[in-house]
């Protein structure tokens, strides 16, 4: 990642930025659309990479489904900003979350399967899922036609692999 920019957490004012950076790729079916009102009202849970210039390049949420379960969601990187690390810097502020929060088995449904598998996640049935099926997946839109793979991570266990 470059020397100019950084991982933060998102603020209320970072709504518009995140939203039209995730309804770029929701636009062509990559991800779902987002409004900056939804955005807001989760703003806490968002992180973002802030450019040189205070421009939003990547972003990433913890969606929390239980007191431990949440799916590592959201995640996007500018087109522009692509190849730089973005996407693994903003999915380990993600993760930092859920460790804060004391949730340490985190999941992905992603179109991207080969990034996750590349930054430690395993391939797992989205059964094992139940709470995001029930809350997200019965309303959506792709419900019926769903490519998704889900993706998934132990950081306890991850932990545990460091200090070994």
């Amino acid at each position: 990642m470059a020397p100019d920019v950084f991982v933060r957490r998102a603020r209320p004012q970072d709504a518009v930025a995140i939203s039209r950076l995730n309804n770029s790729f929701a636009n062509e079916g990559l991800m779902l659309l987002r409004t900056p009102e939804t955005i807001s009202l989760a703003i806490d849970d968002y992180v973002v990479v802030q450019g040189p210039s205070g421009e939003i390049l990547a972003c990433g949420a913890l969606k929390e489904y239980s007191p431990s379960v949440a799916e590592i969601a959201a995640i996007a990187v500018s087109r522009d900003a692509r190849g730089q690390g973005l996407g693994r810097a903003i999915v380990h502020a993600v993760e930092d979350l859920a460790r804060m929060r004391g949730i340490y088995d985190v999941f992905a449904l992603t179109l991207q399967p080969e990034f996750f598998a590349a930054i430690g996640y395993q391939r797992v049935d989205r059964a094992r899922y139940p709470e995001k099926i029930r809350r997200d997946c019965l309303g959506c839109s792709r419900r019926f036609a769903c490519n998704e793979i889900c993706f998934a991570k132990n950081l306890m266990l991850e932990e545990v692999g460091r200090a070994a």
